[in-house]
């Protein structure tokens, strides 16, 4: 199936859709008529004695030397291969086609100049499943992510390497298979290709869904945990919140309240608790998780923007007739955006961890046994298993430390400002991934912590959830080999299984009401 995008009207919908639908995509007709007036302009630059930066002339620092008529193709050709050095583990499938999608998108305003035959070439390998092989390591985000989009422009040219079918092999053989041929480049199309932040975009696109997923299951964890430990919900009450006004913390609260509606655990204890607040793990959930949201919200804002930017340079402008040099490759955009998704996504697992060594803690639990095993002593229950938690805490904390303002200058003082939204982007992967794991456990200390009230109940909608976790992790009653139970909750987290059991509001779920 294809995904047919407008350019500069995509949605994050179908981007998600196209990354993990494992689908093609296609640009809409309508924008053929513009990407054919900006070619025709480029191709004229490519014959006039004027200079005309990247179409005629070197690049970078090599900017004042003039390239002859007849050299134009080899320039873009030299320019793709040159700059292949990109390093480091390969790109999964699923975001390197989302990163081509992102280039259709970007081509396809009409401002780069490129030939149909160069776009319809990535529709084409979309289409037939030809992935190239783009190394993670090697933009620093400015002057675009060069060298990671110069191995996919590589594959169009019929260099490199590539996945076809499963198997990782010389490109050229990948497209004699699948019926494709390369193409020739012209005047500025290398340029374009490799110039935009496609590949940092991507990256801080898939991490942006996995950080909603954890969010989701978070606000779900949260009220396992607070029917486990016998928790009040008392500041759930909606005036609270609407009194404050953030979006987030409201949605939070309301979710929370609703998953715990029908509680016999929290009817049980109601009238004459001792206690009179509880930790802030637990009462500041809507506040924390719910600020968190926010910027999850505005950081999709900023991304759906630039998926559906021009971020190549020159840029072709044809209804002023002309070409002129610019900075939209310049990704700072994107590395603010990974950078928000980053500190939410730790202060999610921060506040969730709290809740962990909250419900293994005999002091603190009301009345739950130590670390949440029927023989303590004997077993040591969930008691590592915090450990865990905290040590993945404690590595996504590091990994929050902004990457934007860590600059350096490169190609020879002429690019002395760059972004690192590369890296930004790409350590969401570690991130969402620890914190899926922070985010299962938890799963599995508020299941069993409910357990232990029995005969008292919790809610249906919580009780469902329970029934989706014990199908993969059963209760603990006497130790055992733990590792998989973990990897199981924290598979049913960031596949959005767990979440998927119960009612969750839009906004929570990532979207927009």
């Amino acid at each position: 199936m294809t995904v047919t995008l407008t350019p500069g009207l995509a949605t994050l919908a179908q981007l998600e859709d196209i990354w993990s639908g494992n689908k093609a995509a296609a640009l809409h007709t309508s924008s053929h008529a513009g990407i054919l007036a900006a070619a025709n302009m480029v191709a004229k630059a490519a014959t006039s004695e004027v200079a005309t930066y990247g179409i005629n002339t070197g690049f970078g620092k090599l900017a004042s030397i003039k390239i002859a008529a007849e050299d134009v193709s080899t320039l873009q050709r030299n320019l793709i291969l040159s700059h292949c050095c990109g390093v480091g583990e390969a790109l999964d499938d699923a975001t390197t086609r989302l990163m081509m999608a992102l280039k259709l998108l970007s081509l396809g305003r009409g401002a780069s100049g490129v030939a149909m035959a160069t776009v319809t070439m990535i529709e084409a390998m979309l289409k037939n499943g030809v992935t190239p092989v783009i190394p993670s390591q090697g933009s620093v985000g400015a002057s675009g992510d060069l060298a990671p989009l110069a191995h996919m422009a590589a594959a169009m040219i019929g260099e490199g390497e590539t996945i076809y079918e499963g198997t990782r092999m010389p490109t050229a053989d990948a497209l004699t298979k699948a019926g494709l041929r390369p193409i020739t480049l012209g005047a500025k199309e290398g340029l374009a290709l490799i110039n935009g932040t496609q590949f940092s975009t991507a990256c801080a696109l898939v991490g942006l869904w996995g950080a909603w997923r954890n969010a989701s299951a978070a606000v779900l964890t949260c009220a396992l945990s607070t029917d486990a430990i016998m928790g009040s919900t008392a500041p759930l009450q909606d005036a609270i919140h609407t009194l404050r006004g953030h979006p987030g913390q409201i949605a939070v609260a309301r979710a929370q309240r609703a998953l715990m509606e029908g509680s016999e655990i929290r009817e049980s204890h109601r009238d004459g608790d001792t206690r009179v607040q509880d930790p802030y793990c637990i009462r500041c959930q809507p506040q924390v998780t719910g600020a968190a949201m926010d910027l999850l919200h505005f950081a999709g804002r900023t991304l759906e923007i630039e998926a559906n930017a021009v971020t190549d340079n020159p840029l072709v402008l044809v209804d002023e007739g002309l070409i002129v040099s610019g900075g939209n490759f310049h990704a700072e955009p994107v590395g603010f955006a990974a950078d928000q998704i980053a500190v939410a996504v730790s202060e999610i697992g921060a506040i969730s961890q709290r809740r962990v060594a909250l419900m293994v803690d005999p002091t603190l639990s009301f009345d739950l046994p130590p670390f949440l095993t029927p023989e303590p002593g004997l077993n040591s229950g969930l008691m590592i298993a915090e450990v865990t938690t905290a040590a993945l805490m404690s590595e996504n904390k590091h990994l929050a430390n902004p990457c934007t303002t860590d600059s350096t200058p490169t190609s020879a003082n002429q690019e002395d400002h760059v972004s690192m939204a590369a890296h930004a982007a790409r350590r969401l992967l570690r991130m969402n991934t620890n914190l899926s794991v922070i985010i299962g456990i938890e799963a599995m200390c508020g299941a069993q912590g409910i357990e232990f009230r029995a005969p008292l109940k919790t809610s249906p909608t919580l009780a469902d959830a329970m029934t989706t976790l014990r199908a993969k992790v059963p209760p603990i009653e006497k130790d055992r080999y733990m590792a998989p139970s973990i990897e199981a909750a924290a598979q049913l987290v960031s596949s959005g299984k767990l979440t998927a059991s119960v009612t969750l509001p839009s906004f929570v779920k990532g979207h927009v009401e």
